[in-house]
């Protein structure tokens, strides 16, 4: 008897409780696939709430006709796109099925949304759905995913890809790199073009964090991390190594009071993400030389109403990048691993923001 898929009915907003989805799942799990998942081991997983285990529910849930659509190869190379795994945008799907679409069983979306909530804090998930209300019409709106490698074996990554978010889980499965590889987030409350403070976007508090350090910096200092004229493209994050020219101020010539704060600043950086990437974050950027192999710099190009708070800055060291732009909205691109021979595979998109 064909396999009849379990109907879930929620609004949007409302998720049905952890423990009973995941009894759903697993029997959902075991007539799709055959595979001798025990539903009791996916609860106890659940429980962890390990979102590379989610992927792997996932996986065993997929038809071979949704297989063909969102699962590759670890190496794929999508012809011109190059290295589909590595690829940043700031506007694109990954693959062509939307995640709320009749292309993904209702189990499926949810299952999705869990791995989701699961490669994020639970303290920000108000402000990455509120982002994703404003970019795409809320969560799983032309929001696509894709699954690389065998789930559940030592090599794989799941990759969530849309307009303004690109956000990877791979359980370390890609080595030396934090996040997976490179991610993406951005916002635009306001639409296209924000006004200079940014009074809706939920992620403008970073800036002036970093603003705030600029201000405590004295004239010669000033004059360092400002950069006058000029500045990198978005996909310009790639890694220069020890020997790189980096745009601002060394970190080295900060006071200890300076330094305390821009550890403050690297915290709300963070803050988004779970707990395990935030310790590679902090594995990676310890094993280059920490901040203090760092710089900092401000852009006076793209300044919002030109009222002297920075809507551009860099903190970037030989194999980590973070780079916030905030015109004509907030765009920020993250690079982090712990060696700099690590090549991205961005591209900037043509035809949005």
């Amino acid at each position: 008897m064909p396999h009849q898929p379990l109907v879930v009915h929620c609004p949007d907003s409302v998720y049905q409780p952890r423990r009973d989805f995941f009894k759903q799942a697993g029997a959902l799990a075991l007539a799709a696939s055959g595979v001798p998942l025990l539903p009791d081991e996916l609860l106890a997983a659940s429980d962890r709430k390990t979102p590379e285990t989610l992927v792997s529910v996932l996986f065993e849930t997929l038809t071979p006709t949704q297989k063909k659509a969102v699962c590759f190869d670890w190496d794929y190379v999508a012809g011109k796109q190059g290295l589909l795994r590595t690829r940043l945008e700031n506007n694109w799907k990954i693959t062509k099925p939307s995640i709320k679409s009749s292309f993904f069983t209702g189990e499926q979306q949810e299952l999705i949304r869990l791995i989701f909530e699961g490669m994020t804090h639970e303290g920000w998930h108000d402000r990455w759905d509120q982002q994703l209300k404003d970019d795409v019409g809320g969560f799983g709106n032309q929001q696509s995913i894709a699954i690389f490698g065998q789930p559940g074996t030592k090599q794989f990554e799941f990759v969530l890809a849309s307009r303004h978010m690109t956000l990877r889980c791979d359980g370390n499965s890609a080595e030396h790199v934090a996040f997976g590889g490179p991610i993406l987030y951005a916002h635009d409350g306001e639409g296209t073009y924000e006004k200079p403070h940014h009074p809706t976007n939920v992620f403008w508090h970073q800036a002036l964090a970093a603003n705030k350090l600029y201000d405590m910096f004295d004239g010669k200092q000033r004059k360092q991390a400002l950069v006058t004229k000029g500045m990198p493209s978005e996909e310009l994050v790639g890694f220069r190594g020890t020997n790189g020219k980096f745009d601002g101020i060394r970190v080295t010539e900060f006071s200890p009071d300076q330094k305390e704060h821009l550890q403050g600043v690297l915290k709300l950086l963070l803050e988004p993400f779970r707990q395990s990437d935030r310790d590679e974050v902090t594995r990676c950027l310890k094993v280059q030389g920490g901040l203090d192999a760092c710089r900092l710099a401000f852009y006076k190009e793209g300044d919002l109403g030109e009222d002297g708070i920075w809507d551009n800055w860099r903190l970037e060291g030989p194999s980590f990048v973070w780079y916030f732009r905030g015109k004509p909205h907030v765009h920020v691109w993250v690079n982090v691993a712990d060696k700099p021979g690590i090549e991205l595979n961005s591209y900037q998109d043509s035809v949005g923001v």
